[in-house]
């Protein structure tokens, strides 16, 4: 019988760490990875071609739309993260080896605290568990959801181990209930684990009234009997939603997660979840293992040099916004990016890596929609001011450095960033249409993109249509680099007069002494009359000295 599209057959690497070894559950997950591997793993793969600058306006504008979910950089914290995680993960698995009989031990242990009952006497025991917790904190939009399911991706999603005939869940990652709920945070996680393998387990336990501790129970069993490698839990914010769940009682919840499950758990939040870990620390309860990493927005830095040979050595944000900005599909792009938008983009982002690729894909579509076909300081700030308004307030936040402030907007969220998308691709679209009514070379598409392409390059003048038609009735067997060629020779010497659309019409030479008989607003008839008067002044002139000059001699 075939596996499930998600499950894969485990295939056992015996590991260095003498801890790891004759453990099926850590041998079968993939090795563990160097700097250059990870990187090469976490980076998204995104389709550019530099010729794909010229395609069809609607093609490039869902092209940029793709950097929203395709662009990904590792960074060091990403790294950090990633070895924190597989360190969990497989130090979980230690304690629970289903060759030594450890893990029918702890199936055995969830089951006795199942039957006689849950009460507060398990919600902190201390068991041989090496399941540590770890909080992840940071701003909306700082990449902590996706570095995390980034990171996890690099392992199966199920695992099956013929040997042992026994389903494995390297990871279950679950979001808080928007609720604030401890019982419905216990319920999400029955219905991943159905969701992931297709069981039963929610309606199983929804239909009887159990309580959160008894959930926890059931949790941990269930945890135990498919391997569950870490526990995710995101949104962590959510739970002090409910007025009535203390913080102690939220804490209290996470220590016996981790204690009685025996599973690593990595918390996932907002600021505004930070009292909940600063209160455990101030208690001084580390039974847990709990640590935190709390997650800051990129910083600009500033450029260090090589002691050795001099050469500079580029920021993190400084090498980010490099990478990010080769992925311009505008047909003016600037190929280096200047200091002068590179502050700007930091200041309006504040280095929230969310708002960085967001700005940069909204400039890209706007660029397209208005024509300009590059990104400027300029078209940066308008694209903060008009699209960016509900994410101000945590922003300014950000830039004044309050901490009451940040806490207060931390969930910085854009609605309507998908929507604005779609306006704009409308709106491209319909420039894209009155172009082509202008200008249609008979719905010849390689010649509108070959029209395209010169015109990025500089060529304005009213002859580029007429040269362009030219081309292919001559020359229509060429691909478009000897048609460029061929055309850009035309225009610079223009020396094909036979290309002209439609020649103007020379204006007729008329000679000065006909210019009266123009039209009387034409500047030759006037002046004409002017030249005309005066000699008629001149000639009555003369009369009336002849005149006077008969009338001396007669008198």
């Amino acid at each position: 019988m075939p596996l499930p599209n998600n499950y894969v057959s485990a295939v056992y690497q015996p590991l260095k760490p003498e801890r790891y070894q004759g453990n099926p559950l850590i041998e079968a997950l993939p090795p563990i990875m160097d700097r250059k591997t990870l990187r090469n793993s976490l980076t998204g793969k995104v389709r550019f071609d530099q010729e794909n600058r010229f395609a069809e306006p609607q093609e490039r504008a869902h092209n940029i739309a793709s950097l929203l979910d395709d662009f990904f950089q590792p960074l060091s914290m990403h790294l950090q993260l990633e070895e924190k995680l597989s360190i969990m993960i497989r130090a979980g698995y230690v304690g629970r080896n289903p060759a030594d009989g450890s893990l029918n031990k702890k199936m055995q242990e969830g089951y006795q605290r199942i039957m006689e009952g849950a009460t507060s006497d398990f919600r902190f025991s201390q068991s041989n568990s090496t399941a540590k917790c770890l909080s992840l904190i940071g701003c909306s939009g700082s990449g902590k959801s996706t570095t995390v399911n980034r990171i996890l991706a690099t392992y199966p999603e199920v695992i099956f181990h013929p040997d042992y005939n026994f389903i494995q869940l390297p990871y279950l990652r679950i979001e808080c209930p928007s609720d604030g709920s401890l019982k419905s945070l216990c319920l999400n996680f029955f219905r991943e684990v159905d969701r992931t393998l297709q069981t039963g387990y929610e309606k199983k336990y929804v239909r009887k009234r159990h309580g959160p501790e008894v959930l926890l129970a059931l949790m941990g069993q269930v945890a135990t009997q498919k391997a569950i490698g870490v526990l995710v839990i995101d949104e962590i914010q959510r739970l002090g939603l409910k007025r009535t769940l203390s913080k102690e009682a939220m804490l209290e919840f996470f220590v016996a997660l981790v204690n009685v499950i025996g599973v690593p758990v990595v918390l996932v939040g907002t600021p505004k979840a930070r009292p909940i870990f600063e209160m455990e620390l101030q208690a001084g309860r580390r039974s847990a293992g709990f640590g935190s990493l709390f997650w800051e927005p990129m910083q600009r830095g500033t450029r260090r040099y090589h002691p050795k040979t001099g050469e500079p050595r580029l920021s993190e944000w400084e090498a980010f916004t490099n990478k990010l900005w080769k992925y311009q599909w505008l047909e003016r792009r600037d190929e280096t990016l200047s200091d002068e938008v590179r502050d700007c983009w930091y200041d309006l982002s504040q280095g929230v890596l969310d708002i960085v690729v967001k700005i940069f894909v909204l400039a890209q579509m706007r660029a397209i929609a208005t024509g300009l076909e590059r990104i400027t300081a300029d078209l940066l700030r308008k694209v903060y001011e008009q699209e960016l308004i509900p994410v101000h307030p945590m922003l300014e936040a950000l830039r004044r450095n309050d901490a009451d402030l940040i806490v207060k907007y931390s969930d910085l969220h854009l609605p309507s960033i998908d929507k604005r998308l779609l306006e704009l691709r409308n709106l491209i679209a319909q420039e894209q249409e009155e172009k082509k009514k202008e200008v249609s070379f008979g719905n010849n598409e390689k010649a509108l993109r070959l029209y395209n392409m010169l015109q990025a390059m500089g060529c304005e003048s009213d002859l580029l249509p007429a040269l362009v038609e030219k081309v292919f009735s001559e020359h229509s067997e060429l691909e478009l680099p000897e048609l460029t060629r061929i055309v850009l020779e035309w225009y610079k010497t223009e020396q094909e007069p036979t290309v002209l659309q439609k020649s103007k019409p020379k204006a007729k030479t008329i000679k000065s002494k006909e210019w009266h008989t123009l039209p009387p607003d034409d500047l030759r008839f006037k002046y004409s009359q002017r030249k005309s008067q005066f000699y008629g002044e001149l000639a009555v002139g003369r009369d009336i000295f002849d005149m006077e000059a008969r009338l001396k001699q007669v008198g």
